[in-house]
């Protein structure tokens, strides 16, 4: 890992900051800023903003002095960088914001689940994947992404089994990854254990279990052909796949450094079956609107993608 650090040079709290990344993981970038002092609320989803009084401190303990320009060309490089928008849009406070207008009262359980997508060791599987998620079943569902809407209004609780589909399919999305240790099956059936327990006593039995349900759909993402709210769910979840050519370079950017402890070599075979296993199981997006807006982008990255990995070197 390289740990990089930029000039004092942002003015704040009546000092300035330098910015502090690595180029490769953020979990090692955040043991490196604990072991300066630095904390961890001075961490912005891919930097830290570091006081100009522990500048000196960063690059003797063994951050590498670079220029701006640089240290953000590195961090692009890595699959590490959040733009602008995406960044804005995945702070817990926006995302807060948002879990409060989809489910109001229930602001312990969307503190918790804010702070799960955002622990270090996750790259792709972050906030800026759960808004990308959200904002992508906005789009099929015909709604202004970031506005949730099927929602109990507030001081109404807790929600009746006539609950809108709407609002089931987006809390499977904020449930979906909140447990994610790697670990292929299991995660799904703890993250919709997760969803049981923690969504009990705000919503009606019947539509935690329509949430569970959604939230295992995302292990195979096979819903049946009826099962419109598990179509929803899937292809919300697949959407990057059919992004446009350099967000798709970055997701695999960010695949790629969250698995950084695993070896290239097993990286690749694994990757590849992966890849093969999408391109050959079938249509992608179960939707029509999904098919229409994703299917072809989704399978020319995937097979660029396939091509690059399968390719000698």
């Amino acid at each position: 890992m390289t740990v990089l650090i930029d000039p004092p040079a942002w003015p704040a709290h009546g000092t300035l900051f330098s910015h502090l990344v690595s180029d490769d993981s953020l979990a090692e970038l955040h043991a490196f800023a604990a072991g300066i002092g630095v904390s961890r609320r001075a961490f912005d989803l891919d930097h830290y903003d570091v006081a100009a009084e522990r500048y000196d401190a960063a690059v003797a303990a063994g951050a590498v002095p670079v220029g701006g320009r640089e240290l953000a060309r590195r961090l692009g490089a890595s699959g590490l960088r959040v733009p602008g928008r995406a960044r804005r849009a995945a702070k817990a406070d926006a995302l807060l914001a948002r879990w409060d207008a989809l489910l109001p009262g229930a602001r312990d359980v969307g503190v918790d689940l804010v702070e799960r997508w955002h622990e270090p060791h996750r790259v792709y599987h972050g906030p800026e994947h759960l808004v990308h998620a959200l904002d992508s079943l906005a789009l099929l569902e015909g709604r202004p992404p970031g506005v949730p809407d099927g929602a109990s209004p507030p001081g109404r609780e807790p929600v009746g089994p006539a609950a809108s589909d709407t609002a089931a399919t987006q809390l499977a999305l904020w449930f979906h990854d909140a447990v994610h240790d790697g670990v292929a099956g299991r995660d799904e059936e703890r993250s919709a254990e997760l969803a049981r327990t923690r969504l009990a006593g705000h919503l009606d039995t019947a539509v935690v279990d329509e949430v569970v349900r959604l939230v295992l759909v995302t292990t195979d993402h096979s819903p049946t052909a009826d099962d419109r709210a598990g179509a929803l769910v899937s292809d919300a979840d697949l959407a990057i796949l059919g992004s446009a050519p350099d967000r798709y370079a970055r997701y695999v950017r960010q695949v790629r450094a969250e698995y950084a402890h695993v070896p290239d070599d097993a990286f690749r075979t694994g990757r590849a079956a992966v890849l093969r296993g999408l391109l050959g199981g079938g249509v992608l997006f179960r939707t029509p609107q999904g098919a229409a807006r994703w299917e072809d982008r989704a399978r020319h990255n995937l097979t660029d993608e396939l091509t690059t990995l399968t390719t000698p070197t």
